[in-house]
């Protein structure tokens, strides 16, 4: 009876003993830290991404104002040509109406059944463009007196080209519309082309030596521009000296007159043609060509050029214009 007591008190602090210590192993095993895996340092330490907005207009100032202008716009109106050549070449689609009547030939397609007639270069038609609602409308120094009445229709951006600084304002207005239009890829490419035929052309023309004079002919008068005016790019940007240094500075030249012409004697004459534009009675090579310039080395050399009246007069600031502007020059100078 003693042997099975102690029996049994045996086999009861064996198990209170095996109870204890299974107690403590799960106590002890639940205190550790969990350690941590790769796959749990890398959700930790991944960062949050922070949301991006995408900018639904810009700020633009320009020479009449400010304009809050929305990206991408879906209609447009355009009064400045250069700009629509501009916009043009960038593939552009969303152009409204246009001063059909003004278009020149190499836009013709403006002239079709798929744009609207937004009235001339100077007087807009008001009560079509408001009708049309369009979400942006486009002007230059034509159509600048009518800007206050066409801001109230639909942001109105005035974008010119400064005639004396024409290389630096055309690609600030190139760039401006690439990002207006989302079409800056496009417009890389084209500037890179055009600044390359331009260091070639300045090249062309420093070696040469080139020296001359360019002139504006209208039904019989002719008038000048120097360094800093309105054709001023062919001394200031392409590298053609100036014969004359002091003509005023003026979007309608220097009256002129031929005996001035042969004073000054050019080794090239450049010439503009308006009235091949505005349908004038005389074309400029009868006004150009009289007995007085007869006497210059530039008509004994075979140097009068007649430029491209568009790109020159009409187009200026466009990138057809521009690219046909340094290839006109480079073509004349030997």
């Amino acid at each position: 009876m003693k042997k099975s007591f102690m029996f049994i008190m045996m086999v009861l602090l064996l198990t209170i003993f095996a109870a204890a210590c299974g107690s403590s192993t799960e106590t002890e095993g639940t205190s550790e830290p969990v350690e941590e895996t790769e796959e749990t340092e890398a959700v930790e330490e991944e960062p949050v991404e922070e949301e991006v907005v995408e900018e639904t207009e810009i700020t633009v100032t320009h020479q009449l104002g400010e304009t809050i202008v929305p990206k991408n716009p879906a209609s447009v109106v355009v009064f400045d040509l250069g700009a629509l050549d501009a916009l043009d070449r960038l593939g552009v689609e969303a152009i409204t109406a246009v001063p059909t009547d003004n278009v020149p030939e190499y836009l013709e397609k403006y002239k079709g059944a798929d744009y609207e007639t937004a009235g001339t270069l100077f007087e807009p038609d008001f009560e079509k463009i408001y009708d049309l609602q369009p979400d942006l409308i486009i002007i230059s120094g034509r159509a600048q007196e009518a800007y206050e009445e066409l801001s109230e229709i639909a942001p109105t951006l005035f974008l010119a080209v400064d005639t004396a600084n024409y290389m630096e304002s055309f690609t600030n207005n190139i760039n401006l519309l690439a990002e207006i239009f989302g079409k800056e890829e496009a417009a890389a490419a084209e500037l890179e082309k055009i600044n390359s035929s331009l260091t070639a052309l300045q090249e062309k023309a420093a070696v040469s030596e080139v020296e001359g004079l360019i002139v504006l002919a209208n039904d019989g008068s002719i008038s000048a521009y120097g360094p800093g005016s309105r054709f001023g790019i062919l001394h200031n940007e392409f590298g053609v000296t100036a014969v004359d240094e002091n003509i005023e500075v003026s979007s309608h030249g220097q009256n002129i007159s031929f005996e001035y012409i042969a004073e000054k004697d050019p080794a090239y004459l450049f010439v503009v043609d308006r009235g091949a534009i505005v349908g004038g009675e005389s074309s400029a090579q009868q006004t150009i060509e009289n007995e007085v310039v007869k006497r210059t080395q530039a008509f004994e050399n075979g140097n009068i050029v007649y430029l491209n009246p568009v790109y020159w007069y009409i187009t200026g600031g466009g990138i057809t214009a521009t690219e046909g502007m340094i290839a006109e020059i480079d073509s004349a100078i030997k």
